[in-house]
Order: structure tokens, then sequence, then C-alpha cells
């Protein structure tokens, strides 16, 4: 049980209110299953704007909708190699969201409880 009324011997140090803003409109940008998708499939390697497309089963244009939205906050960078254009990961915290992400929900599913088993 932890003690509300305890006030901390030393207050924490907090990232300013203006940095959290920040970071809040990122998450939201990841905050959509296919780009979690797309973050996936890139921490492995570079991808074209149709294998993301393919993998997320969507269409080429909405995937690429999603990757401009990405690469806007930072998280995604492009490289270009004659008339192919691939998608890298520009941000390296990536990594650790999505082992958050998969830790807490990307385990196989129990059938009767639907949690992770």
């Amino acid at each position: 049980m932890v003690d509300t009324k305890r006030k901390p011997a030393r207050p924490p140090k907090l990232t300013s209110l203006e940095s959290l803003g920040q970071a809040a409109e990122c998450l939201k940008t990841l905050a959509h299953p296919h780009r979690l998708r797309i973050v996936q499939m890139l921490l492995g390697g570079r991808y074209t704007v149709g294998e993301l497309a393919e993998a997320c089963e969507i269409p080429s244009h909405m995937a690429s909708e999603h990757l401009r939205l990405m690469q806007r906050c930072g998280f995604l960078d492009v490289e270009k190699e004659g008339r192919c254009v691939y998608y890298t990961i520009a941000e390296p915290h990536l990594a650790s969201i999505m082992s958050c992400i998969e830790a807490r929900f990307g385990g196989p599913k129990s059938p009767r409880t639907g949690v992770s088993a």
C-alpha cells in the first residue's frame, strides 16, 4: 500500500510540460495499429511503401499517409535507390517503446480469457 500523505524527501526532477506536450503529440501519432505494425517491421530492416502496405493489409496510399505522419514526427528516414524509396527507423527509442508494447500486448492470447499467455 502506498502512503499518499507522506511527501517524498526530495521532489523528483520533472520533465518540462512543453517537452511532455511534444511527447504526447508524437505518442498520438504512434497510437494506431497500422503505424505500430509499420514500426515493428521497420525495426527489422528497411521496406518500401508497397511492402508495408501489404503487411498492414491496406492500400499503398494509406500506408503513404501513415509514413508521412511518422516521418513528420522524426520517427522515420527515407533512402532512395534509383526508383525505389525505402523507409527506415530514424528514432532509436522506438525500439524501447515497441518492446514495452510487445511485452504488454504482444503475447499469444488465450482463447478463453483473451489475456496474454
